[in-house]
């Protein structure tokens, strides 16, 4: 006999839609599971129907309204872990998996996260559990001025999807998830431009900037970052299609020479 709940998913195009079933039942059940099965076959992220997402057996909350951290982000995540900061910064941070990965391998990193939407930061202080300070406002604009030069890590996803591409998405992301978390600009980079020109007054010598990008965009943000006096490489993983740079601040820089470069 067919599985009924299967049978919707599989009609609304969920293509696993046997694991999301199970995932789903094992979430709820009765009324409280027909509502999420309505939501899912309405088109809503899996994550969001389900409250969270997994990144590195990590399970850290999400929720409507927000933006659903990607696999790809471990990226990041495992550059921050490896650079050992005292103190890490994730700007747009949305539920900060960053953070909280960084947290639960470095316990005692001081941490700091900001972003523009009040929804996904009610989240991002559930995921970093109370270890670190949560800012709600523009990039650097909603840190502390204490934090000025005192950076390890500075990690970013920031939005980079070109405006006139946000249509190509899926209907998960283009339907369901900010417009604010999406859109890059033109060409994707108008928020790669704004954090690596200020990056170099928050970093400490040696700090790097990790930002996520595309194959693509990488070069732009490469160049990006080392015209904001910084020294940049691409990276690369293909298994979990992942593509970031790596931008360190000299560590005989300050601010007024690295920006200057």
């Amino acid at each position: 006999m067919t599985d009924p709940i299967v049978a919707r998913l599989r009609a609304a195009g969920c293509v696993y839609a046997e694991d999301e079933a199970d995932l789903l039942r094992a979430e709820a059940s009765g009324d409280h599971l027909e509502r999420l099965v309505v939501r899912r076959v309405a088109g809503e992220p899996l994550e969001t129907v389900l409250g969270w997402v997994e990144l590195d057996g990590m399970r850290l909350r999400v929720g409507p309204g927000c933006f659903v951290p990607r696999q790809r982000t471990l990226l990041l995540a495992r550059e921050a872990v490896e650079a050992h900061p005292a103190t890490l910064v994730e700007l747009c941070c949305g539920v900060a998996p960053v953070a909280a990965l960084v947290l639960r391998a470095r316990p005692g990193t001081r941490v700091h996260v900001s972003d523009l939407d009040l929804v996904p930061l009610e989240h991002a202080r559930v995921n970093l559990a109370g270890e670190g300070a949560v800012h709600l406002g523009d990039l650097f604009a909603a840190l502390p001025t204490s934090l000025r030069g005192e950076v390890d890590v500075l990690a970013v996803n920031a939005p980079y999807v070109p405006t006139e591409e946000i249509a190509l998405m899926p209907p998960e992301a283009r339907v369901h998830e900010p417009a604010l978390a999406l859109d890059g600009g033109p060409d994707g980079l108008d928020l790669h431009r704004r954090v690596a020109a200020e990056a170099p007054q928050w970093l400490r010598p040696g700090g790097v900037l990790l930002i996520e990008t595309s194959v693509r965009q990488a070069p732009g943000t490469a160049a990006i970052c080392a015209a904001a006096g910084l020294d940049p490489e691409v990276l690369r993983d293909d298994e979990i299609d992942a593509t970031a740079v790596r931008a360190v601040l000299p560590a005989g820089a300050s601010p007024e020479t690295a920006t200057s470069r």
